[in-house]
């Protein structure tokens, strides 16, 4: 009886993820090389993201709203990360020979603390990776209750800053945090062979 009891369960929770997946769509961005599982089609916003040493680089938010529940796509572009930095009014020498770099090497972690900053009680915050590419991962409860899932990675220049907000009553959206794919040129889904290979190719400062 327990075995039938353990089955049930399992169907059970498949049953509830399938019907939570209807209406989620493949969202497929060539012009930041990404795709994802979305809710619905995103709403894309140019915009500018303001870096931890005061550089203000080209950024562009994909965003969808399903009544309270709120899910983005932030991809910051590093590509003229050395540029930027250069033509800073207030830069030194220092700045231009060195923290330009810093500036792309720190922006996972930069984005992290800024999510943990926005308040709320972090009940997840770890180290992640998807295909190789590393990033880190944060689960948040909000002061009003909701939840928030982020994910930042950074991939070829760019930083990609995933977010998540859903009610209290809302299934987890894991499916949203976890199925970001980096693509190549071609629209092809990179996987690394190796965490070497990834490095490589991970910033503007290893070009």
């Amino acid at each position: 009886m327990r075995y039938f009891g353990s089955i049930f369960v399992i169907f059970s929770l498949l049953y509830l993820q399938a019907t939570f997946a209807q209406g989620w769509m493949q969202y497929v961005s060539s012009q930041d090389a990404f795709r994802i599982q979305a809710p619905g089609e995103f709403e894309i916003q140019d915009t500018t993201y303001a870096s931890e040493y005061g550089a203000v680089f080209p950024a562009r938010i994909y965003s969808y709203a399903d009544g309270e529940n709120r899910y983005s796509v932030t991809v910051v572009d590093y590509t003229d990360a050395r540029n930027i930095h250069a033509a800073r009014p207030d830069r030194t020498e220092a700045d231009y020979e060195l923290y330009w770099e810093v500036d792309v090497r720190a922006s996972i972690a930069y984005a992290a603390w800024n999510l943990r900053n926005k308040g709320g009680d972090v009940t997840y915050d770890a180290y992640h990776y998807i295909d190789r590419v590393e990033g880190h991962q944060l689960q948040i409860t909000n002061d009003d209750q909701s939840r928030t899932y982020a994910a930042i990675y950074l991939h070829d220049s760019r930083l990609y800053i995933l977010e998540a907000t859903v009610t209290p009553r809302s299934p987890p959206p894991g499916m949203f945090q976890q199925s970001l794919e980096f693509l190549d040129a071609q629209g092809n889904k990179i996987r690394y062979r190796n965490y070497a290979d990834a490095v490589k190719v991970r910033g503007a400062e290893v070009r």
